[in-house]
């Protein structure tokens, strides 16, 4: 396949887009914060009213369906798209079925399939939502900021796990359901605003002739093969899967580690939920504030090894060592916020702006569809062997695939290659009459 360097849309100067990029990112984190305390709410009322592990089981399945199934798609569609659209539309449709929820609520008519419905459309709207901003932030943002601003929006994002729950159940006190859900309507109008006014640029692929069509199925197969194509992202791709195939049992299996392994309580469990908390913001910070290695390929290799020793610390911690499991929980914690945060940058980079949507999309499906394979695999495993052997083969798989990955030239030079070329190489930038309307 042929190559290309990518080119991009010619940026505003460095104070414009400060202004234009931090009026957009300030009303998403605002409306970030509205939905996390509404989702909180919301899965506190089914464990109220039903006290069912099914019931939330299936709760979880309706969050995490559209991102595997759908993903694809909704890369594919982003792509064709105006990005600011989508935007605009997702938080739209969250706005709405939160309204519709908040008057069901406020009639006393709501029920746990009323809460199914709105949980997956809040999937399905960030499934397009995410994208989309993530490849409107590599067309706003120069590139040499983009780990800084990818460290921010980890250092929020570990900010508002720490924060919303509480928030979430002291609104509850205060407010009725209808008055929680109001809240998410109103942040989501927040984020929305300055979406209105506001340009955001615009890859378009072009041909000779003018814009190619192609069918969905069509642009679905070309991200892949886009992928395929490029073995320096196919190898970070495996390796974002893997710590993912770790990532989420061990989430999963933290309290049975808290009770079987150190004999703790609830108490235990708080403070290893907090310093993975403070470790994600305190991974964020760092990374915002020094922006990663020259090379970001090796800021995610290094992080890789250190997430890969903590996630051993915590496994390998003595009965009477918890803090060994609390050092290792915040290490990793800081550590995997630095691998998330340059690994998005990586790609927002590397890969051509009219394949964004389609890439993005790709490494979040696949991260995300190994989930339930993992959760299957990792309950029996830690019944037979205990849940210590999933932490520490965990870790160890982990650091060996940080160290493995330093010893391979196609990832540590990932940089240097030039991306494979999709159908078309031609972006232009929205012109400046776009940003006034929908």
């Amino acid at each position: 396949m042929s190559t290309f360097p990518v080119r991009w849309p010619q940026l505003p100067k460095d104070g414009d887009w400060r202004k234009r990029f931090l009026l957009i990112w300030t009303g998403q984190q605002i409306s970030l914060f509205g939905s996390s305390i509404a989702g909180f709410a919301l899965v506190w009322w089914l464990t109220a009213r039903t006290g069912s592990a099914t019931v939330l089981a299936m709760g979880t399945l309706f969050t995490i369906l559209p991102n595997v199934v759908l993903g694809p798609f909704a890369g594919a569609l982003v792509d064709r798209w105006s990005r600011r659209r989508v935007m605009i539309l997702a938080d739209g449709l969250i706005a709405l079925f939160s309204l519709w929820m908040a008057i069901l609520y406020w009639r006393g008519a709501a029920r746990v399939g009323h809460v199914y419905l709105i949980m997956l459309a809040r999937a399905i709207g960030g499934c397009f939502h995410l994208p989309a901003a993530q490849a409107s932030t590599a067309l706003m943002v120069p590139e040499k900021h983009l780990p800084r601003i990818s460290g921010l929006n980890q250092t929020v994002l570990g900010a508002v796990r720490i924060v919303s729950p509480p928030l979430g159940a002291l609104l509850l006190t205060l407010l009725p359901m209808h008055g929680v859900m109001a809240i998410d309507v109103v942040t989501a109008c927040v984020a929305i605003g300055p979406l209105l006014f506001t340009p955001i640029p615009e890859p378009q692929r072009r041909t000779a002739e003018g814009i190619l069509p192609t069918s969905i199925w069509a642009d679905i197969q070309e991200g892949f093969r886009y992928v395929w194509h490029w073995p320096g992202m196919n190898a970070v791709i495996i390796l974002s899967m893997v710590i993912s195939f770790f990532a989420y049992p061990a989430i999963s299996l933290t309290p049975i580690l808290v009770t079987k392994a150190f004999g703790g309580a609830a108490f235990h469990l708080g403070w290893l939920n907090s310093a993975w908390g403070v470790g994600i913001i305190a991974g964020g910070l760092i990374l915002g504030t020094w922006g990663g290695f020259r090379r970001r390929s090796m800021t995610v290799i290094a992080g890789t090894i250190g997430l890969g020793v903590g996630i051993l610390m915590v496994g390998a911690a003595p009965a009477r060592g918890f803090a060994l499991a609390l050092a290792g929980m915040f290490l990793g914690a800081a550590l995997y916020t630095m691998v998330t945060g340059a690994g998005i940058a990586l790609l927002q980079k590397l890969v051509a702006p009219e394949m964004h949507g389609r890439v993005l999309t790709l490494v979040v499906s696949l991260t995300t569809g190994i989930a339930p394979i993992s959760m299957a695999i990792a309950g029996p495993v830690a019944d037979a062997l205990g849940v210590r052997a999933w932490f520490i083969v965990g870790g160890v798989v982990t650091l060996a695939l940080g160290i493995g990955a330093l010893f391979t030239p196609s990832i540590r030079t990932l940089e240097d290659a030039r991306a494979p070329a999709p159908l078309a190489e031609d972006v232009k930038l929205a012109q400046p009459g776009d940003g006034a309307r929908p």
